[in-house]
């Protein structure tokens, strides 16, 4: 699988090119960021933290606050890489610093050891210190620590010469579970495609920076270059899916649709008789590409979409099965209730009048508190979360906004105590409420 990776230096993207060529601009790290998420999940490092000139940490925090990324580059400090992981960074990069000591205060499913290597010996610092210790042995040593390894040969690094598959086998056998990345040679057009397939036939990912910049290899190619179909047309069935994950419908894609999707931004499928179909040119259901990813078997697609306009099926629906369910579909009520209820009726009052809005919430909030049994507690859910809706809808922010928040928080590292605020706890002096952050 593909991890594009974005190198920031000096606030502008770039790309090292193992210390024999000049440094390659490629512009704007956070634009980059924005096309790169479209095949999943992508790297960005801090180079000038590595290199100890400073940092682009605000940079690095926008990306992530937007982004599924991991995060590397001059992480030599626990107080940082706590920041990046409860901002929702998927996992941290590290490896200066990286021993068993410091790694071991973090769940090891969030952290990647990045052993940058040139000519088998360990490199640190940027890549200007040696530090004379096998890979191999580094592996061994620090593999009970860690979910993932980031391995770059350095002196193969922007070369785009392909990667050591002999090598590349025993290390993935050393890691023995632990996920390799491999970083460094990533190789252009079809060969560079089978090299990334040949890798997770292994079990191994790509991190490519150079290959993707300069447009050797493109980003559908490498993305799609796991994929498999037993289809005669050779297309990959494509289901797609709203920010939350539910199911809209089921489409094909091939590379050519793959290609228009990633630079468009948009949902760009394969018609099987109509050929390429940019989904709501013609009904103006448009539809936003959010990300893409590939299925554990790769012979599917997950497209994640804002669906705009009445839904994705012809017949004028959310899906291609019915018009939605429970929240979701609350949620697309009070959106549109929001936007149509006529004067004078309960809904207008309720988006109208703050204090008739507050004083719901704090009643049926209280009501929940005090439900009891299953049929109960649901009834009185199921009324919170209304008004919860009509006050988020009110401050403009719908569900894919709380749903994000919520996945934001399904990240964090450090937890708060969950404690009542003065002024909530019971007469017993116990909890009234506990937060779930």
């Amino acid at each position: 699988m593909i991890v594009p990776s974005i190198d920031i230096l000096g606030g502008r993207a770039v790309q090292l090119r193992g210390g024999r060529h000049p440094v390659l601009e490629v512009g704007n790290p956070e634009a980059l960021a924005e096309k790169l998420s479209r095949a999943g999940e992508i790297a960005v490092v801090d180079l000038d933290a590595a290199l100890g000139k400073g940092s682009n940490t605000e940079i690095i925090r926008r990306i992530i606050a937007k982004h599924p990324c991991r995060v590397g580059g001059g992480i030599r400090s626990k107080e940082l890489a706590l920041e990046y992981l409860d901002l929702g960074a998927r996992a941290v990069m590290i490896g200066t610093k990286a021993s068993p000591e410091f790694l071991a205060d973090f769940p090891a499913e969030r952290l990647i050891a990045a052993l940058d290597t040139n000519k088998e010996k360990i490199m640190v610092e940027g890549w200007t210190k040696e530090t004379g210790a096998d890979l191999f042995a580094r592996i061994e040593e620090l593999k009970p620590y860690v979910g993932g390894f980031l391995v770059t040969t350095i002196d193969r690094e922007g070369e785009m010469n392909g990667f050591d598959f002999e090598r590349a086998e025993a290390i993935v056998k050393a890691a023995s579970g632990r996920r390799v990345t491999f970083a460094g040679g990533a190789s252009g057009g079809k060969e560079g495609a089978a090299q990334i397939a040949r890798l997770d036939a292994l079990g191994a990912d790509v991190q490519a920076g150079t290959a993707l910049a300069t447009g050797a290899l493109s980003l559908a190619r490498a993305f799609s270059a796991p994929l498999s179909s037993d289809r005669p047309d050779g297309l990959w069935p494509t289901t797609v899916c709203d920010e939350g994950g539910r199911l809209l419908g089921l489409v094909y894609s091939d590379l050519e649709s793959l290609d228009a999707a990633f630079e468009s931004g948009r949902g760009v499928y394969k018609s099987r008789s109509r050929g390429l179909w940019k989904k709501g040119e013609t009904s103006g259901n448009r539809q936003d590409l959010i990300r893409a990813d590939l299925d554990c078997d790769r012979d599917c697609i997950r497209f994640t979409v804002r669906q705009n306009g009445k839904g994705f099926c012809h017949l004028g629906r959310r899906n291609c099965f019915d018009n939605g369910f429970g929240i979701e579909k609350l949620s697309r009520t009070v959106e549109a209730r929001f936007k149509e209820a006529p004067e004078g009726s309960y809904t207008r009052r309720l988006f109208s009048d703050e204090g008739l809005l507050a004083s719901k919430l704090r009643e049926e909030a209280d009501e929940l508190a005090k439900a009891s049994g299953a049929a109960e507690a649901a009834f009185e859910a199921a009324d919170l979360i209304y008004f919860s809706l009509v006050k988020a809808q009110t401050e403009g922010a719908g569900l894919r906004d709380i749903e994000a928040e919520l996945e934001r928080r399904s990240y964090k590292v450090q937890r708060r105590p969950g404690n009542a605020k003065p002024g909530y706890e019971d007469a017993e002096g116990g909890n009234r409420w506990t937060g779930i952050h």
